[in-house]
């Protein structure tokens, strides 16, 4: 049963999931200051919560948020009123956001926040935008967010708009926090950042696994970082998840990632999610009777 956008007792819940950037290839540097790249997003089953009752006003508020963060610089607050304010929309929503993704992490959080803010109020506002409206809109939030709301991992070019799903094998994967944050402004910034990857394919990343462009310059200037990839590649190999912090290893079984995230030294936050091809977030569309995204 839908419900009735009128009616603001009624309060549901939607699933924001984290990624991971299996690779990262940086291709260029446009005029516009926007770096080229090539990377994968696998998306993960670790997912923030964006619940939501509606308003009746066309006010946003944000009751429960990321510490530290003001509703005006939630990105998820931000994809409500760039909805709002793009379809012409009376009505509002009180949002309250539980994380569980560590921000700063390279993990894709309040992106995806903000596509799950996008793809729930479309349905629960009933204002009729499709996938690739959505994602426009959703990309002038952030590079990232695109991929959350078509909802599958995916291979991604260009500054991560052009996005093809695939079908990725399965995994668990061991992230660990080494318990800084890394601006990703910085490291784009930073002068001895490669830019110059010659481009591959997806073929290519199959055969290869690829590199992550930015892990040396992260590596020279975050020593946490640095350790947490040494002590993680002695396990199996580590990558850093776009610009960071977190670092990650993938395992064939659970099991096998649950033994060495036990191991993770207790100065660092270490989890175990899997890999997902195709995201909760459009499972739970899926059960609002929305069977094509």
């Amino acid at each position: 049963m839908l419900i009735s956008p009128l009616d603001p007792s009624q309060r549901t819940e939607w699933p924001a999931p984290a990624k991971l950037n299996l690779m990262l290839h940086v291709t260029g540097r446009r005029a516009d200051g926007y770096h080229e790249l090539q990377t994968v997003f696998q998306l993960l089953d670790l997912c923030d919560t964006v619940a939501i009752t509606l308003r009746d006003d066309g006010r946003i508020e944000r009751p429960q948020g990321a510490i530290g963060v003001p509703p005006a610089a939630d990105l998820a607050v931000r994809a409500a009123q760039a909805l709002r304010e793009h379809t012409g929309t009376a009505l509002g929503a009180n949002l309250f956001v539980t994380k569980r993704i560590p921000m700063g992490g390279g993990l894709g959080g309040g992106s995806s926040d903000a596509a799950t803010t996008l793809v729930a109020l479309n349905q629960l506002w009933s204002t009729g935008l499709d996938c690739d409206e959505l994602a426009a809109l959703g990309g002038k939030l952030g590079a990232d967010v695109p991929v959350f709301v078509r909802g599958a991992s995916a291979w991604a070019e260009g500054t991560g708009e052009r996005l093809r799903p695939l079908s990725l094998p399965e995994a668990w994967y061991v992230i660990v926090h080494p318990g800084v944050s890394v601006p990703t402004g910085e490291i784009f910034q930073a002068s001895e950042l490669t830019r110059n990857s010659p481009l591959t394919t997806i073929r290519g990343f199959f055969a290869t696994g690829g590199r992550n462009d930015c892990e040396p310059v992260v590596r020279s200037r975050y020593p946490a970082v640095a350790d947490a990839l040494t002590w993680l590649a002695r396990c199996a190999p580590a990558r850093l998840t776009g610009t960071g912090s977190c670092v990650f290893a993938r395992f064939g079984t659970a099991v096998e990632a649950e033994r060495v995230a036990a191991r993770v030294p207790d100065t660092w936050s270490s989890f175990v999610a899997r890999g997902v091809d195709e995201s909760p977030l459009m499972i739970e569309l899926h059960r609002w009777g929305v069977a094509k995204w």
